[in-house]
């Protein structure tokens, strides 16, 4: 098994992360309607235990992935699942828990002073509305609505534009995003409520580093959020020491604290009016509602964590992948490889197992689909040559299990993939499609050319337009755009059969899960009239 120290910088890591999750390739992925079939167990009356989840007709899946909420994120902690019962049992007012626990995770970091929300996309929310009200009542029952307001804008490096910051957005403000220093001293003005960095980019040097940010904003008093989600938590904070105001993470990450809650540490006065800001206060952030049990599960995280033996984690994880590449490397042409990333955010040690797929006629997001479908169910990444196995969300036990599945599937005996069948179509055209959301319907447009079994063309949707590509093999056609939005992409995938001018079948669109389709060929006039090209200008209107 061989290693590597990946220098990859921490934002390039939270990008792959966040475009993986969007596409929708996490499981690859179980939002799917109609995949759990082949999964579930018989559904029945919800039994509390070992099979809680199977009691109910859900499989569980063994994460080899990562942080992703989609399955759950991380495992909390003892000490969280015994802190959070503990709250349960008794009645507290929730300001002077807010105070006590705000004081305490200031003494456990060393920041001024710390919050519990309910994750950290609501962090992200309630510190805008903080930077927008200032702790105003009156601005803050306003929100979304900024109309006479004197911030109302957020100022971004485009590189941290994400899914995420629809969370910022939520409050009403608008962003504008820079990629110079020079842009950015030009986008300061008395309207500017904060600046809105990831945490990966922030700490990578260049003009929009941290601390050149910091150097322009700071004079300007003007605060500087930091987006730290997926990082392991530094004490002290190196976020903070480069001049953040304040830093948010994901409760449920790497610090194994409640799923529901998020961690903010910074600046006292804007956390108190992120405080107000958010639950059980009534405003913007009532929707965002974090309990007693969730806001003593994080500080018990963060108490654990400055006792836990990080060292010894990381020596556990090298030993579960290193179970599992000694048993996939006994299989002839595959090589393992472990990468171990020297960022704060996803910081796991990770197996990259690689192959031929022409020898072992599977791809890596076969083996990913395979996997997540059929017990034992287990996340992993694909790309068409390898797998990406993250230890740091793995159980004890769980090595040996994923080692044994995936030896049987890259083992199997696999006759070479057949050719693809001759068009039952030429689809070379214009394309009328009709889709069926869950609640709404839409009409969308497609361009095709048709070269043998290969498509291309574009998709217009709702909003813009965008390229397609696919394939047809027979009567069965598969399509894939991706629309992309800042901060955003919506994958568009149709699995449709051809019957004469019309295609019909599903939509696969990752995160959103499901719609169905139907297209036909475009009806052009039946009667075609000559054209006059005129030789002048008009003698009348």
């Amino acid at each position: 098994m061989q290693r590597m120290n990946e220098e990859k910088p921490d934002s390039q890591e939270e990008v792959s992360r966040r475009d993986v999750f969007t596409i929708g390739n996490v499981l690859a992925l179980p939002a799917l309607m109609g995949a759990a079939a082949q999964t579930a167990a018989a559904a029945g009356p919800l039994r509390p235990g070992p099979e809680i989840y199977q009691s109910i007709g859900v499989e569980p899946v063994i994460n080899c992935r990562g942080t992703f909420t989609i399955i759950g994120a991380s495992v909390e902690l003892p000490e969280v699942r015994a802190a959070m019962d503990a709250a349960a049992r008794y009645y507290v007012q929730l300001d002077e828990l807010a105070a006590a626990v705000g004081s305490r995770l200031a003494e456990l970091t060393g920041a001024e002073w710390g919050m519990v929300s309910s994750g950290c996309a609501a962090a992200l929310k309630h510190v805008t509305a903080a930077c927008v009200a200032g702790g105003n009542p009156e601005k803050l029952l306003r929100i979304p609505d900024l109309t006479g307001m004197d911030k109302t804008e957020v100022i971004t490096p485009r590189w941290s534009r994400t899914a995420y910051d629809h969370a910022i957005r939520n409050i009403g403000v608008k962003i504008i995003h820079v990629e110079t220093a020079e842009e950015m001293e030009r986008a300061i003005s008395p309207r500017t409520a904060m600046i809105y960095m990831m945490a990966g980019g922030a700490s990578q040097g260049g003009p929009l580093s941290l601390e050149n940010v910091a150097r322009i904003a700071k004079p300007r008093n003007i605060p500087i959020l930091v987006d730290a989600a997926a990082e392991v938590l530094t004490i002290p904070n190196v976020h903070l020491q480069r001049g953040a105001t304040v830093v948010a993470y994901s409760g449920g990450k790497a610090i194994c604290g409640p799923q529901c809650a998020g961690l903010l540490l910074g600046r006292k006065d804007i956390l108190m009016s992120a405080w107000q800001a958010s639950s059980p206060h009534h405003g913007p952030g009532r929707d965002n509602k974090v309990g007693r049990e969730e806001t003593l599960g994080m500080l018990a995280a963060v108490e654990a964590w400055v006792k836990r033996d990080h060292k010894a984690e990381w020596t556990k994880w090298l030993g579960y992948l290193d179970t599992i590449s000694k048993r996939l490397t006994q299989v002839p042409g595959v090589t393992a490889t472990v990468r171990e990333p020297r960022g704060l955010s996803n910081r796991s040690p990770a197996l990259v197992v690689s192959w031929d797929p022409a020898k072992l006629h599977i791809t890596g997001e076969e083996v990913a689909e395979e996997v997540a479908r059929n017990k034992p169910r287990i996340a992993l990444g694909g790309s068409e040559n390898s797998i990406d196995i993250t230890a740091w969300m793995m159980q004890p036990g769980d090595d040996r299990i994923v080692a044994e599945r995936l030896h049987g599937v890259l083992s199997a005996k696999r006759s070479p993939k057949p050719a693809l069948a001759p068009p039952a179509a030429n689809l070379t055209g214009r394309w009328d499609i009709h889709l069926e959301f869950f609640s709404s319907e839409s009409n969308h447009t497609l361009m095709l050319e048709q070269n043998g079994n290969k498509l291309q063309g574009t998709h217009q949707g709702d909003f813009s337009t965008r390229d397609v590509f696919g394939t047809i093999d027979g009567d069965k056609v598969k399509l894939r755009s991706i629309d992309r939005p800042p901060g955003d992409q919506i994958v568009f995938t149709f699995a449709g059969t051809v019957s004469g001018d019309s295609i019909s079948g599903p939509v696969y669109m990752g995160e959103y899960l499901n719609a169905k389709f139907t297209a036909k060929r475009h009806a052009y006039p039946a009667q075609w009239s000559s054209i006059v090209i005129p030789g002048g200008p008009p003698l009348a209107n």
